[in-house]
């Protein structure tokens, strides 16, 4: 899976793949290369079987209360962030919850102090998704400023970077000439060399991981995040967790409300995913999304006058078409970009970067834009740019450990969607259909997690949460990166689930320009009300 708020891409707060727009930076494993997910048989299996309610995470080891006693009862030192405003800690928990003598783990957190008037509710804890994403970016960047000010007002600004991520002891595979490598690699290959090629650069990048702290790798799953967060709860003084998560961070936010229903504050879940689903079916079901989405950039882009992907009258189908054939051009000869280190937009690049927009409406004109630089001029160098959004890859050609920290969480989440490029090639068919111009790289990208190095701990289950207070679920309707249905199934689950709509397109809703979905999670967050029932807004 992958999962990477409005965006502006030419802003320094990029695109992610399971995340919302509006911070800096792949559901679960959005990301082109990064998809993750499980063979059609083993699918079919696990789904049969999915446990009920919340046995997978009850199932977990546990540790006694008397062993986790010193990290419940520490006091957080806060410091200068070297950011105005703002105040940094550092947080202890233990780095294996099952054998918590074992040695710590050490987490990076952030906060705003409430700016009044009003009673202070508590602490708000916000996490943007990816997995990868930083959690302390996403405050400081947009949080800590864009929430509405009655919120901000009114509660602590809280984030903090989970283990592996970013500040919080981060996972590192690949050096920047190496991930460059990576990002180039051929998605759609088309003969045995081209397939032992991906498969080799899957085990580079996995053998990267693994070499890097091979102990710290078996010990960055969600449920351990949520963990964190619960030692993070009592640090700050609350007696439950008041929380929005978007994208990979309703599945977070989730996972704690399974754990620890009782101590459920106001949790807000935008841009959902569905715990019950294989890494298969999710990455299946995240391709048709951005088919959706892509549908809608194709039905707006053909009727301006600077659409490179047909005039008026043209269908998004022809457009589709027009733009899969261009994706076959640039597999066969790559176009100059003008990048400083010599990079040409192939295939790979051209299609992560396509990607990215789909994340936002507000990037369409740009893609448009690069689109044609790209289609008419042979210029990539605006495609180029959208890809390295995505990558979070910056001017002087060093990434951040997004995509790193984005496959450890995923692939030590859940199993493997594919074991071989054999089971790959057999469900080519499925994904086709599911998205004729993005699916056949995005079933390859459900190959990378065969050959990591450490097992995944978990697998698909539902989470009931039962006693927990109202979560609200936030769904729209023609999200790319977590399909609508997510919503819908993950507010079935929830014991006390409350499903809120935006019809709508772009990953995620709050803060992205309807007045409806904003005043709704307002009044939750500020008055503990949720939505009511069935409400759908625009």
């Amino acid at each position: 899976m992958h999962i990477r708020r409005a965006l502006r891409i030419r802003s320094p707060r990029l695109p992610l793949a399971l995340r919302p727009p509006r911070t800096g930076g792949s559901l679960l494993v959005a990301a082109a290369l990064l998809l993750s997910g499980c063979s059609a048989a083993g699918t079919q299996q696990r789904q049969a079987t999915a446990p009920a309610a919340d046995a997978v995470l009850a199932a977990l080891p546990q540790s006694t209360p008397a062993a986790l006693s010193r990290y419940y009862a520490q006091k957080l030192t806060w410091r200068n962030c070297g950011v105005p405003g703002y105040q940094c800690a550092t947080l202890k928990a233990p780095l294996d919850y099952s054998h918590p003598a074992g040695g710590d783990i050490k987490l990076a957190v952030a906060r705003k102090k409430a700016t009044g008037p009003g009673k202070r509710i508590g602490s708000l804890l916000v996490n943007p998704g990816g997995p990868g994403g930083s959690a302390i970016g996403y405050l400081q960047q947009y949080a800590g400023v864009g929430y509405p000010a009655e919120v901000r007002a009114r509660y602590d600004m809280v984030a903090m970077d989970p283990r592996g991520v970013a500040r919080s002891e981060p996972v590192e595979c690949l050096d920047d000439r190496g991930m460059d490598t990576y990002t180039q690699t051929d998605m759609t290959p088309d003969e045995r060399g081209e397939v032992d090629a991906l498969v080799g650069a899957y085990r580079k990048f996995a053998d990267g991981c693994g070499a890097h702290d091979p102990r710290l790798l078996r010990h960055v799953s969600t449920v351990e995040a949520a963990r964190d967060m619960d030692i993070l709860r009592a640090a700050l003084g609350d007696r439950t967790l008041h929380y929005v998560g978007a994208s990979y961070g309703t599945f977070l936010g989730a996972t704690y409300a399974g754990l620890f229903p009782k101590r459920v504050g106001r949790l807000v879940l935008d841009g959902a995913m569905d715990p019950s689903l294989s890494a298969r079916r999710l990455n299946l079901d995240q391709t048709a999304g951005f088919e959706t989405a892509f549908q809608s950039f194709a039905r707006d882009c053909v009727r301006q006058s600077d659409c490179p992907l047909g005039g008026r009258g043209a269908t998004p189908k022809q457009a589709g078409d027009r733009l899969a054939a261009f994706f076959r051009k640039l597999d066969a000869h790559p176009i100059p970009t003008g990048d400083a280190d010599g990079r040409r937009l192939g295939e790979a690049l051209a299609t992560t970067g396509v990607i990215a927009a789909m994340y936002d409406q507000a990037a369409w004109p740009q893609l448009r834009e690069a689109l044609n630089s790209a289609m008419k001029d042979n210029d990539g160098a605006g495609l180029l740019i959208l890809s390295d959004s995505y990558y979070e890859r910056d001017a002087d050609g060093h990434y951040s450990n997004l995509m790193y920290a984005n496959a450890a969480v995923n692939c030590l989440d859940l199993p493997p969607a594919f074991a071989s490029p054999q089971q790959v090639q057999k469900s080519l068919p499925s994904f086709e259909k599911a998205s004729p111009v993005f699916g056949e790289g995005l079933a390859w990208a459900s190959l990378n997690c065969a050959y990591w190095p450490v097992r995944a701990t978990a697998g698909p289950h539902r989470i009931v949460a039962k006693g927990a207070a109202p979560i609200v679920v936030v769904g729209t309707t023609r999200d790319p990166a977590t399909p609508y249905r997510w919503a819908q199934s993950l507010a079935r689950q929830l014991s006390s689930g409350r499903l809120l709509t935006f019809n709508g397109d772009g990953h995620t809703a709050y803060g992205r320009g309807s007045r409806c979905i904003d005043s709704a999670i307002d009044a939750y967050l500020l008055h503990g009300t949720p939505p009511a029932r069935g409400k759908r807004c625009s």
